[in-house]
């Protein structure tokens, strides 16, 4: 379904930053890597992050695709909309999730509420 693209959420991205040697392997072989614009916010806004976290994250960020939520891109909207009331996932995760899918990417995370999703690609690491 998703050859090799893929779509970090929050907890992959900081698991790759503090070093994580599979996730560094996989996303080595990737032909896409994307994020969130949900993940952005989420990593930026913990409140414990470090200057040192910020320039490594916007390092990161050069090395990406941010997937951002605009009215233009209808089709991902109205996917987070069908995901959020059919399956009852938190708004963040229904973007990430929609996200994922509007790219034809698995989803790296550890996070089991998207599980649920049977037409969601989940690696967990």
């Amino acid at each position: 379904m998703s050859g090799n693209r893929y779509l970090l959420d929050t907890n992959a991205v900081i698991a790759l930053l503090q070093g994580n040697l599979d996730l560094a392997k996989l996303l080595g072989k990737a032909n896409w890597v994307g994020i969130s614009i949900i993940t952005e916010l989420e990593f930026l806004s913990f409140p414990a992050l470090t200057l040192s976290d910020q320039k490594l994250f916007q390092k990161f960020l050069k090395r990406v695709e941010v997937i951002d939520l605009n009215q233009q891109n209808s089709a991902l909207l109205i996917e987070v909309i069908n995901l959020r009331r059919s399956k009852k996932l938190k708004l963040p995760d229904a973007i990430i999730a929609a996200s994922t899918l509007e790219q034809s990417a698995t989803l790296i995370t550890t996070d089991i509420a998207f599980k649920k999703l049977s037409n969601l690609s989940v690696h967990s690491f």
